[in-house]
């Protein structure tokens, strides 16, 4: 995929997250305090936990740090897939989330 392309993906996954926080600001009470400056996202939940996804163009990777760890995501066509054979990006960020807000959460990306 172009560099263009690697970036509009990151771009809209990104931008699902935030509406994401949004709605569980709105449905679940859920504090979250976003930051965005480029193609990095910045989280700090209510509880102080940290979240932070970002991209890495010269990989074309999705790196995301975590309470549980880091993990790097690459798109195979279709998914994007863990690079260390975890959970695919949705899946991983839906585990995440869930735990950091207290609530089961699903994230569709």
């Amino acid at each position: 995929m172009t560099e263009t392309e690697f970036d509009e993906r990151v771009r809209q996954i990104l931008d699902a997250i935030e509406t994401h926080a949004d709605h569980w600001y709105e449905v679940l009470d859920v504090d979250i305090d976003t930051r965005r400056e480029a193609n990095v996202l910045n989280m700090l939940f209510e509880n102080s936990t940290p979240v932070v996804i970002n991209s890495q163009a010269p990989l074309q990777e999705i790196w995301v740090a975590a309470p549980s760890g880091g993990f790097h995501y690459s798109f195979d066509g279709t998914h994007w897939k863990n690079t260390r054979g975890g959970p695919d990006l949705h899946d991983a960020l839906t585990e995440i989330f869930s735990e950091v807000t207290g609530h089961t959460v699903t994230v569709n990306i």
